[in-house]
């Protein structure tokens, strides 16, 4: 497609459609009318794309709330920022539109992308003037007005309360807000506002709260939207054009597509044993533990750990080798044949709808609700304390790193614990964190050769 219009042209129709025009944050509610270049469309996604991957590692990485306000700022600064604040204005609402388009269609893909635009937009409206801030609280249309003075200074010394009970100067703000309690869940579990007869007084310097709800009901019901428009028509329509943008876009981006990693090499059912205790992460040799004691795994175990070998380079053969081997113990080869070898066959791509199945990511992993039985999901997250101790501690794991991990672990920080255990079995860094199961299985094979390099390169001098 080629551009029609000037970028300005662009940018103010943009900030017509997308919201914005009272500031200089947009709040996205409509798409533009906009022709743009396909390799615009694809380059304004990937710089924003950029933006949210950074603010996702370091959300796995468990930065501070201010650490936090600073890497938005580096990283929108470097990505998304032009000189002309015309230009940036409509690089910003293009590259939204272009990615709610991308990570619409799964369920998956939108709560994680859900989470990274509310996390960008919290710190971006936190960078904002007060002003400004007011303007997009009118923007939203939210229907609160500031507090009389005449019911601020009844509640004034409750305030001064609160406002020392989180380390603030006891100097109290004049403008607060009344909300009820239930639109500012994130302030009332931390306990950074004062609860009267169901609701909550919120100073101006914690509007971004009531402003963040508005904005996540928002952009979470234009997803379902979109992707309700896109199976229906856009995916058929444009399948010579947008559509493998989009999902090239969706595989780069949001945990990468490990079914056929670049560096990745064929293992046989010899191997897993082995690599088990060198290079798979605690879920997949939990669930291999399980298998060896039990010889059967239910779906959930089946897809969550048969995805993962899949990734690690089980070739299709070799995997119906491997749960023959094992299920055949209890349920007999001619019951495998004719109940489990289908669905193995399927994950590959060779039955159904032909689609090649890729491995979980952590965060589908971590969200999943294992019952009775089960033993996928994460052990970080389902794991209870004494259970996961004596799992860290078979894969080497003591001391002061286990209570560590442990502590990240209480913090809901699960990734950051993978992460953490990771470094302390392999003795390396990891900066970018772990995301996935096979990016922990290729890390660590990586991590294994260049150590075995160096002994034969020792040796051979």
């Amino acid at each position: 497609m080629e551009i029609v219009r000037s970028h300005r042209q662009l940018a103010a129709a943009a900030a017509a459609a997308g919201g914005g025009g009272l500031g200089s944050l947009p709040t996205y509610r409509a798409a533009p009318q906009l022709e743009v270049r396909l390799e615009e469309f694809e380059l304004f996604a990937i710089d924003r794309l950029r933006v949210l991957k950074g603010i996702s590692d370091g959300l796995s990485r468990g930065k501070r709330p201010e650490d936090m306000e600073k890497l938005v700022s580096e990283l929108w600064k470097t990505h998304m920022r032009h000189q002309d604040p015309a230009e940036t204005l409509n690089k910003d609402i293009i590259s939204h539109f272009v990615l709610r388009l991308v990570y619409c269609r799964t369920e998956e893909l939108r709560k994680w992308f859900l989470s990274m635009e509310t996390t960008l937009f919290r710190y971006r409206f936190r960078l904002e003037t007060s002003e400004s801030q007011r303007m997009l609280m009118t923007e939203f249309q939210l229907p609160y007005k500031a507090l009389p003075h005449s019911e601020f200074e009844v509640v004034k010394d409750k305030l001064s309360q609160v406002a020392r009970s989180i380390g603030q100067s006891a100097n109290v703000e004049s403008v607060f807000f009344k909300v009820p309690f239930q639109e500012v869940p994130d302030l009332v579990a931390s306990r950074r506002v004062f609860l009267s007869k169901g609701y909550a007084y919120v100073a101006m310097s914690q509007v971004v709260s009531l402003v963040v709800t508005q904005f996540r009901c928002n952009i979470s019901k234009a997803l379902v939207l979109t992707n309700r428009k896109w199976t229906a028509t856009i995916k058929e329509q444009e399948k010579d054009r947008l559509t493998p943008i989009v999902e090239a876009l969706s595989n780069a981006y949001f945990g990468p597509d490990y079914s056929q990693p670049k560096d990745a090499v064929e293992i046989s059912v010899k191997d897993i044993d082995q690599l088990a205790k060198s290079s798979f992460p605690l879920c997949m040799r939990h669930m291999l533990d399980k298998l060896r004691e039990n010889h059967h795994l239910k779906h959930g175990g089946r897809m969550q750990f048969g995805l993962f070998l899949k990734g690690a380079g089980l070739k299709l053969e070799d995997a119906l080798a491997f749960w023959r081997a094992e299920f055949s113990q209890k349920v007999g080869s001619e019951r495998f044949d004719k109940e489990y070898a289908y669905s193995i066959r399927h994950n590959y791509g060779k039955e159904g709808k032909r689609t090649d199945y890729t491995p979980y990511s952590c965060q589908k992993i971590i969200s999943a609700t294992p019952g009775v039985g089960d033993h996928h999901g994460c052990p970080y997250r389902h794991f209870g304390e004494e259970n996961l101790r004596a799992a860290l501690n078979k894969m080497g794991v003591s001391g002061h790193t286990l209570e560590e991990i442990m502590d990240k672990v209480k913090n809901r920080h699960y990734q950051l614990a993978c992460t953490l255990t990771f470094e302390a079995t392999h003795g390396v860094s990891c900066d970018s964190g772990i995301n996935h199961p096979n990016q922990y299985f290729s890390e660590s094979q990586k991590v294994l050769r260049a150590k075995n390099q160096t002994v034969e390169s020792q040796s051979a001098t």
